[in-house]
């Protein structure tokens, strides 16, 4: 398990996003990514939470909307890694995870396409 404090963990999540494809991240409208330690259970068990409603599933969305959230768990995330490369290859993959939940896609194409 890698131990890293929580700037060193946002700085890379922060490369992370910047590494994403243009066309991913250009259409998150009204997103904010958001790092906690643990989910509120408490588990090890989660690495990410998509907290919002879907592109796929919203009707009229528009001013005065709170912000949809994209929460990376640093704890979960920091003890499935042995490596900072494994550690940014999960991060990757989460962030990937979480932003198709926005446009709409679920965990079982998720995993069909790979990234479950």
């Amino acid at each position: 398990m890698l131990d890293l404090d929580a700037d060193a963990f946002e700085a890379l999540v922060t490369d992370e996003l910047d590494e994403l494809p243009d066309d991913m991240v250009d259409g998150l409208d009204n997103v904010v990514f958001v790092v906690e330690d643990r989910p509120e259970d408490g588990t090890l068990d989660l690495l990410g939470l998509y907290d919002g409603i879907a592109l796929t599933e919203r009707g009229q969305y528009g001013f005065g909307e709170m912000p949809d959230r994209i929460i990376l768990y640093r704890e979960p995330l920091l003890s499935i890694c042995d490596t900072i490369d494994e550690l940014r290859d999960e991060i990757h993959v989460t962030l990937v995870h979480e932003i198709a939940h926005f446009y709409g896609i679920d965990d079982d194409k998720l995993h069909e396409l790979g990234w479950g």
